[in-house]
């Protein structure tokens, strides 16, 4: 894809580095498909700021393969400033590469064109991004490969949809045991009776079962070693004395109301939006949308966000 030449990229870098250098900030978060040199971004980068590429793919990791600094490993979907920032920081958070307290420097911009957005945050002060700073780490029931790969299916599923028709889709992941007092199983569990090792999320060869099977009212609920113990199931977590109301329907009230009452963490797809959002101890982390139709076909990004 083509990047439109607006002259804005280094002089954003240049302005990134002396921000971060300024604030202290403890990270400076750069696609790399951004960066013409990234060996020179690394070298203008100093301590205690520590630089991280965030590659979308083995293209990406190829062009940074001689920089000494962090990497960052995102799913590779077209998304807003917003979203690029939110799905990257939310991994960071998860792999422990950000925390509380800490000021970092972020540079973005609308996909296929050259960055144009300077952020500063300071983990814990953006409400929207990271609500669940002070809770016990991302991953402690849940392995971190899980983890994303869950999120990199609810990505794929909001954006592609399956039979070109939208999906809505709720993944609870971890404290199994727990979750499992709280669900009915529908007539048919597609998973039942396999091997574990023929159903778990990491395995690459499960990814279009999930898929499909996603197009069926129900949650899945998978243990925190990726194993999926079901599909379709219906969750009543008010029987844990967790009836939490919310008011964006009944699949996000049942995905804050299963991790209020268990230490699970639950991944929820929009049908009508497409849009991603992530829960922990009844309370949404982040919410990821959807690109707008504008950017996917190449029109004026100049209202996208």
């Amino acid at each position: 894809m083509s990047k439109a030449e607006t002259g804005f990229a280094e002089p954003i870098l240049a302005s990134a580095v002396e921000v971060a250098e300024a604030v202290g900030a403890g990270a400076l978060f750069v696609y790399v498909a951004a960066v013409d040199n990234p060996a020179a971004l690394q070298a203008a980068v100093r301590p205690p700021t520590r630089l991280v590429l965030i590659c979308r793919d083995a293209a990406d990791r190829r062009r940074a393969q001689d920089v000494s600094c962090e990497f960052l490993n995102v799913p590779p979907f077209e998304l807003t400033r917003m979203g690029q920032i939110k799905v990257a920081t939310l991994i960071a958070f998860s792999q422990q590469a950000l925390h509380a307290g800490e000021a970092f420097v972020f540079v973005s911009g609308v996909a296929g064109q050259e960055i144009d957005t300077l952020v500063v945050m300071r983990v814990g002060l953006e409400y929207e991004l990271f609500q669940s700073v002070g809770q016990p780490k991302l991953t402690e029931h849940i392995r971190r490969p899980v983890f994303e790969r869950v999120l990199t299916l609810a990505l794929e599923l909001a954006h592609e949809g399956r039979e070109g028709k939208p999906v809505g889709a709720l993944f609870v992941v971890g404290d199994h045991r727990e979750v499992q007092k709280y669900c009915q199983e529908g007539r048919i569990n597609p998973f039942r009776g396999y091997p574990e090792k023929e159903r778990n999320v990491l395995d690459d060869t499960i990814r279009d079962t999930v898929k499909e099977i996603a197009k069926l009212d129900g949650a899945f609920i998978l243990k925190g070693n990726g194993v999926i113990l079901s599909g379709g199931t219906t969750l009543r977590p008010a029987l844990a004395g967790e009836d939490v109301s919310y008011t964006l329907g009944a699949r996000h009230a049942a995905a804050a109301a299963i991790t209020a009452g268990t230490k699970s963490i639950a991944v929820t797809i929009s049908e009508s939006t497409g849009t991603v959002r992530v829960w922990r101890r009844g309370a949404m982390i982040t919410e990821i949308e959807k690109a707008p139709r504008a950017m996917l076909d190449g029109r004026p990004p100049s209202t996208i966000e």
